[in-house]
């Protein structure tokens, strides 16, 4: 395994209970090739004076105003030195303190984002939330990948950009659509749960839901208008040869003709590829 170092950036703000579980989890590992960022946004609830107190066990702190979550997340990248970067949102943790340990020997290739699975941690409540091994619009246009259980290579936020710092919700959506569709970073899902993903957050909320699909719309039009087009016609075809079946499915007398059609071509399919 070549030497590489993970920047875990934390960001928080007033939330003094989810940032010490996040900081117990992340001195817990046992990896020594961590650098610890948080970026606090200027809590007044006692963040910053647990952040003083472990002061020397932190790479950096900082506890000052800032314009959201992604003006944060955008502080920790120019901070990090790290070969890659995870962001473990106050609330999160790690799913066992050699998590890091078995990610980092999985990545062996150098690829621009590595990607494992999470546990959603609600009330009372755990789930497991596995991602595929292969990604495309398809995917993105309805789902995301967890930036919280994703090791992103400093490098890329060096050739593409940094977050969105207009949008509240979807910006950690939009880099890794437009990096994965549009740029072609390279990619690996790590078989591997990687984070306790805190599901009370912003992008958890319900009430969320109508700003997050303005966003998503917005971001939609201005990088991946071809795609949506494409998406939609497919999405339509797809649709209509799925009422096509039902339709025949609903003559019985026609559907098993065509059943049997099917089988005899099958039946003679093996015979007339050995003749070829």
């Amino acid at each position: 395994m070549s030497y590489k170092t993970i920047s875990i950036v934390t960001v928080n703000y007033n939330n003094i209970a989810g940032l010490e579980k996040t900081i117990k989890s992340v001195l817990s590992q046992s990896s020594a090739n961590i650098e610890f960022i948080v970026i606090d946004g200027g809590s007044s609830d006692g963040s910053a004076e647990l952040l003083k107190k472990n002061t020397n066990k932190l790479n950096y702190w900082v506890s000052e105003p800032d314009h959201g979550i992604y003006h944060a997340m955008n502080k920790g990248i120019k901070i990090a030195t790290g070969d890659y970067i995870l962001f473990l949102n106050s609330g999160d943790s790690l799913y066992k303190n050699d998590v890091i340990t078995l990610a980092l020997e999985l990545m062996t290739e150098g690829l621009d984002i590595y990607y494992g699975d999470i546990i959603y941690d609600e009330i009372q409540t755990q789930k497991k939330r596995s991602f595929p091994d292969i990604l495309n619009f398809a995917f993105f246009f309805e789902q995301n990948i967890s930036h919280q259980a994703s090791f992103i290579k400093k490098k890329l936020f060096d050739s593409m950009w940094t977050y969105n710092e207009e949008f509240k919700i979807v910006s950690d959506w939009e880099f890794f659509t437009y990096a994965i569709c549009k740029h072609g970073a390279s990619y690996k899902h790590l078989n591997l749960i990687i984070t306790n993903y805190d599901a009370t957050g912003i992008s958890s909320n319900l009430d969320n839901q109508y700003l997050m699909n303005l966003e998503r719309q917005k971001s939609l039009k201005k990088h991946f208008s071809e795609f949506v087009d494409d998406y939609i016609y497919l999405s339509k075809l797809r649709d209509k040869k799925t009422e096509q079946f039902i339709h025949i499915k609903s003559h019985p007398v026609a559907y098993k003709f065509l059943k049997a059609c099917i089988n005899v071509i099958l039946l003679f399919l093996p015979k007339f590829k050995r003749s070829m």
